[in-house]
């Protein structure tokens, strides 16, 4: 038996900066309003034509991989987190596997949104503690701006999106004092609809039930969000699954030195510091800069914290997210 080490990190996001006065221009919304409810001042949105949710996963992933020192040849698995394929099908997976000219290696694309990456971590890790591979590469990567109701009628879910990409490179370690300690991941379908974006599906309705009814005012295929329902039940599970990983690894609060939560809204983050008694030093939000970037979220911050100098080895160090599913999940890690 073995723990995985993330031995890489790298994240990219699209040049274009939008503001919240630049939404404020097309939106009937405003900085104040923004800011008040998400914490959100910008976020990036993709240029058409340069870039991809696979393209930024790639550049992400060219990053961690330089900077874990494991060949590319080396790479023995990809696990890609997103809601936001280039295609319906195949995944991004293949794509990457394509485009950085990895060996024919298996793809695994991961449908879970917020907590994807997390969940895309925990199957990475339990690979690599079983044998099978040595060195796994983990993405994370979404493009929200092309799919958002960009009018005042979706404002409320369309001003908190951003686009973005992070990967990790986990690797072999046999020190079992380090690295990924334990993952806990959790779904409560029940409520999957609170936080959905039904259409195109084949169970509901298909392209060619869109093209038919040609209905201008059918928002099926925009993503739809019970707001306060979702916060409610996040601060709770967040909550949770943190305490679950610490509970799991004989630690206390005290013990975490860095917090990365899933950068859904800043008040929940808040929340959850609050909470926790954590202080500013002990958590990285970026959501400000970046706004949600789903499953992208989590692997951008944890590496700008990294390169911040914020994370150092020995640290303790947790991820935990919660999202559309509901999913919710954790990772103790060692660093």
């Amino acid at each position: 038996m073995y723990h995985s080490k993330i031995a890489g990190l790298g994240y990219y996001v699209p040049s274009n900066v939008v503001t919240n006065d630049d939404l404020s221009k097309i939106i009937d919304t405003n900085d104040e309003w923004i800011q008040e409810r998400t914490g959100i001042q910008e976020r990036r949105h993709i240029i058409r034509g340069e870039d991809t949710t696979t393209s930024m996963g790639v550049k992400a992933a060219k990053i961690a991989i330089e900077r874990s020192g494991v060949a590319k040849e080396d790479i023995d698995f990809v696990v890609f987190a997103t809601l936001s394929p280039d295609y319906y099908f195949p995944g991004p997976g293949v794509l990457v596997q394509r485009d950085l000219g990895l060996r024919t290696v298996g793809a695994l694309d991961v449908r879970n949104q917020c907590s994807g990456f997390v969940y895309a971590i925990s199957v990475a890790d339990q690979y690599i503690k079983t044998g099978m591979y040595k060195n796994i590469l983990v993405i994370g990567s979404e493009v929200h701006s092309t799919g958002l109701d960009m009018t005042t009628r979706g404002r409320g879910v369309s001003v908190i999106f951003g686009d973005g990409a992070g990967a990790a490179v986990l690797s072999r370690e046999e020190d079992l004092s380090k690295g990924i300690l334990s993952t806990h991941l959790h779904s409560e379908g029940q409520h999957a609809e609170e936080l959905a974006l039904q259409a195109p599906g084949m169970g509901a309705r298909w392209v060619t039930d869109i093209i038919a009814d040609n209905d201008p005012n059918d928002e099926s295929y925009y993503p739809y969000m019970n707001g306060q329902f979702v916060f409610k039940n996040a601060v709770v599970r967040f909550a949770e699954v943190i305490n679950e990983g610490l509970e799991a690894n004989g630690l206390q609060v005290s013990d975490i030195d860095m917090l990365i939560p899933h950068q859904a809204n800043l008040r929940i983050s808040q929340f959850i510091q609050n909470k926790f008694k954590l202080s500013d030093d002990q958590v990285h939000n970026n959501i400000q800069k970046y706004g949600n970037t789903t499953a992208a979220s989590i692997p951008i911050a944890l590496t700008e914290a990294w390169e911040q100098g914020k994370i150092k080895s020995g640290d303790t160090v947790v991820l935990a997210a919660f999202g559309s599913g509901f999913t919710w999940a954790s990772a103790i890690i060692k660093w």
